[in-house]
């Protein structure tokens, strides 16, 4: 049976006195990773999400430049999607599903130890894929294995909580741990699509798991917890989530696995191609449309008086401009046969909508489980807006001859601005989780 670490600090309910936060150890130490399971989940995040943001700008810069003149043993386009989509992000899911999640279903918490084996094993595997890129496949398919697997284990022990739970609203959670099932299978497809160098199925099974499972589970948490952060802050705003916004959210996304893999059989085509095309795009621009909407009727306008609040609606607000991108690229690509939007429209879903919501949403539980204060400080407020100028410089870039002369360093400044943000983001949140708390409760 694992116990929890002994820590130098007394855990008391209560606040401790100004004489005993004057004594507490202030240091960074391994051990306190393991008080709690943000802390080990968030951690390892930060470390595969600035390995894998220097990384590719690193390869930006080589490709501009050839001044690093890397070798690839996996196409690094390849590498770099897979390990966006499923690298960081489910780490950074385990510290929401085993903090927030057992909350919701009523029962007992895990202790990160029980979390530590998958855990461990999805980061140091992400970080053998980014090596393998240069080193061996081989050495890529190993880090893959060792992601799967953990996420595996991650995803049993979170459906095992769901199983034990008597409590009688469980739609939230059980969406999430089915979206975790559909990451499972996306991340075992990619394993066995590049084991037998089948590309274009590789990129099917990355969208797939982009849609079915990374998306699924931000528009899930979106729904149940945006309302409530917002009147919780904004006492004027009431809750407001009817449902079918849940099933409208789930629906677009389920839309887009099926674009891609109806993409990968190359069907349909002709006459029928161009048809779905605009079926498509006009489904794109509805749901883009209801969400700018929806991002209204939560209270963005409201939220912009708190800062930490107004992270969480534009970064909502993201996702309907990425479906109204989509849409119109769709529309373009079958009147005109342009394919201007493509990478635009997803890179403002990755970079703007959930990389905007990631910002937002760990900041705020690590202020709260630290015993800051739950604000946007100056760094943080500033990273955001830093993050935003590299969304929009990223969907610049993806327009077909802008960043070809005269602007050729849009895409490594985009990576570059990118890399500095997170970089300086994971340092600052990385000291936090392993210290103890600034105001010396347990946690």
């Amino acid at each position: 049976m694992t116990s929890r670490p002994v820590i130098p600090v007394r855990a008391v309910s209560r606040k401790p006195s100004p004489e005993a936060l004057a004594q507490m150890d202030k240091r960074w130490r391994v051990r306190y990773l393991m008080l709690a399971p943000h802390r080990l989940g968030f951690f390892l995040a930060m470390v595969v999400l600035v390995a894998s943001g220097l990384w590719w700008a690193l390869v930006q810069l080589d490709r501009s430049t050839a001044w690093l003149g890397l070798h690839y043993a996996v196409s690094p386009t390849l590498v770099h999607s897979a390990g966006m989509a499923f690298g960081f992000i489910p780490l950074f899911f385990s510290g929401f599903l085993f903090t927030a999640g057992p909350k919701w279903l009523g029962v007992e918490p895990p202790l990160a130890q029980d979390l530590r084996v998958p855990l461990v094993s999805q980061a140091a595997g992400w970080l053998l894929w980014l090596a393998g890129a240069h080193l061996h496949a081989g050495v890529a398919w190993v880090g893959l294995a060792l992601a799967c697997a953990g996420l595996v284990w991650m995803t049993v022990q979170f459906w095992g909580r769901i199983r034990r739970s008597q409590a009688p609203d469980q739609l939230h959670a059980r969406v999430i741990g089915t979206a975790c099932v559909v990451g499972c299978a996306s991340l075992a497809g990619l394993w066995l699509s590049l084991v037998l160098e089948a590309h274009a199925a590789a990129r099917a099974w990355i969208f797939t798991g982009l849609w079915g499972f990374v998306v699924v589970v931000y528009v899930t948490v979106a729904h149940r917890m945006i309302p409530f952060f917002t009147s919780s802050a904004m006492p004027m705003v009431e809750v407001w989530r009817p449902f079918w916004v849940l099933w409208l959210m789930l629906a677009a996304a389920a839309l887009q696995v099926l674009a891609a893999w109806l993409e990968l059989a190359g069907v349909p085509s002709g006459a029928a191609g161009t048809t779905w095309l605009l079926v498509h795009g006009t489904l794109q621009l509805a749901v883009g449309g209801v969400l700018v909407w929806l991002a209204w009727v939560w209270g963005l306008v409201q939220s912009l008086k708190n800062k930490l609040l107004a992270m969480l609606h534009i970064g909502f607000l993201w996702l309907g401009i990425a479906f109204l991108l989509g849409g119109l690229s769709q529309w373009l690509v079958g009147t005109r046969g342009i394919g201007v939007l493509g990478l635009g429209a997803l890179h403002a879903l990755t970079m703007g909508c959930l990389a905007s919501l990631m910002l937002a949403m760990v900041t705020r539980v690590s202020c709260g489980h630290s015993g800051r204060a739950l604000v946007a400080d100056r760094i943080a407020w500033s990273l955001f807006w830093c993050l935003q100028a590299a969304a929009v410089l990223r969907i610049t870039a993806a327009v077909p001859g802008v960043a070809g002369l005269p602007w050729p360093w849009l895409l490594p400044l985009a990576a570059g601005l990118w890399a500095a943000t997170m970089g300086v983001w994971g340092l600052r949140l990385g000291r936090w989780y392993g210290c103890l708390r600034a105001d010396g409760r347990p946690g």
